[in-house]
């Protein structure tokens, strides 16, 4: 059983996602001491560009970069992220094995259908793993995530929150250019919208968010119940 108990577990349906998502946000609370892990559900092993070596090497250099604690790959099928049992079995385990207090996950709302499946899947892994009569098949006891929040991979969607990320923007661009075979245009390249200029886009698209909360970069996150704001005169 591992020891490390997670303030914050990021899940992705592919390596790159969380990174895409909230690198900025990983990277601040890392910064401040606080303990993050990355899930990706699959080794994106239907991934136009690069192979499954290299994606894993590039994911670990990623995570070296934001600060993160554990990363693991649970090689569930890539475009295959579907509601079974046994995946919502293989979830449940990492979220007991690392007992976050928060768990974050793709928005559903996304032109890739697996970044939505995975979102689904992992809700419901999140339930079973709090009951305690839900057997892992690992021994492992129950736990239950205080929040699930949802990050924003593709696409405007007007967020719910804002993180500010200011100061750790270019952190958040390291962890991208980190994915070589994903974000860097090479002369064998298969032509996709990622290696088009994406990190610019993502970089944008922060800005825009900074903007509208009066910083210079922000990420934007969806929550299904509302926040409580403890203090509205305290410190941002």
């Amino acid at each position: 059983m591992s020891k490390t108990k997670l303030d914050i577990l990021a899940i992705g349906a592919h390596a790159d996602d969380v990174e895409i998502g909230m690198g900025g946000t990983i990277a601040k609370y890392t910064s401040a001491g606080k303990v993050i892990g990355i899930c990706d559900l699959t080794k994106a092993e239907l991934s136009s560009n690069g192979t499954i070596e290299l994606r894993l090497q590039e994911a670990a250099r990623a995570a070296e970069i934001l600060g993160v604690s554990v990363r693991e790959s649970l090689d569930l099928p890539d475009r295959g992220l579907y509601i079974k049992e046994e995946y919502i079995k293989r979830v449940a385990s990492v979220i007991r094995k690392y007992r976050p207090k928060l768990l974050f996950v793709p928005y559903f709302k996304d032109r890739h259908p697996d970044h939505g499946n995975c979102a689904r899947l992992v809700e419901e892994a999140v339930f079973s793993a709090g009951i305690r009569k839900f057997d892992t098949e690992d021994g492992l006891l129950p736990h239950r995530v205080e929040s699930t929040y949802y990050y924003l991979i593709n696409g405007f969607h007007k967020p719910d929150f804002l993180i500010d990320i200011s100061n750790h923007m270019e952190t958040k661009k390291m962890s991208l250019q980190a994915y070589k075979s994903q974000f860097i245009k090479s002369d064998s390249s298969y032509d996709t919208p990622l290696v088009n200029g994406y990190i610019e886009y993502v970089e944008a698209r922060e800005r825009l968010f900074g903007k509208d909360a009066g910083v210079a970069y922000a990420e934007g996150f969806m929550a299904k119940t509302p926040l409580v704001v403890g203090d509205l005169l305290g410190e941002r």
